[in-house]
């Protein structure tokens, strides 16, 4: 089944590549905003957010968890091209408020090795947005967070909820 659906992305992009016309953009967005959002399939965060091609440096993982790695992303993002303003996206329903650290113990026990990682669940969406928002705020690497945003995003009715630091 995986090889299909690889196959299935490497002919779409031959299809893609066939008609790709250079835009002339470099790496810097031209709208000077980063998005940290989760993964979740079902968020198409340009859709979403009524952005183009080049207008913005997305950073997706589970959960839309500011990492250590979300930060470096950022750091890049602001310090090397550009960025000034940063939007967190969380979502309703998500995976990760189902999980807890016991899910790396498993993992652990299954393969015999402990992940580095932490898991990063949560069981309040909107107190997941209001740590983000502060471990954003209070990155010693991140010279712009005066415009850091958080919001939950509904994915019944494709809102956003905008969530205020506390």
């Amino acid at each position: 089944m995986d090889g299909s659906v690889v196959d299935r992305l490497v002919e779409a992009n031959e299809r893609y590549a066939a008609a790709f016309a250079d835009p002339g953009m470099d790496a810097r967005p031209v709208l000077e905003v980063a998005v940290v959002a989760c993964m979740d399939a079902r968020i198409d965060l340009h859709a979403a957010l009524g952005l183009e091609l080049g207008d913005c440096h997305t950073i997706r993982n589970a959960g839309g968890v500011v990492t250590d790695d979300t930060i470096r992303s950022l750091a890049i993002s602001q310090r090397a091209l550009g960025t000034r303003s940063v939007v967190l996206i969380h979502h309703t329903g998500c995976g990760l408020e189902s999980l807890t650290e016991e899910f790396r113990h498993e993992l652990e026990r299954e393969v015999g090795q402990r992940p580095t990682w932490a898991v990063e669940g949560f069981t309040d969406v909107d107190q997941d947005v209001r740590q983000s928002l502060r471990k954003v705020r209070t990155s010693p690497f991140l010279p712009h967070t005066d415009a850091v945003r958080g919001f939950v995003f509904d994915v019944r009715t494709g809102r956003l909820r905008e969530i205020k630091a506390q």
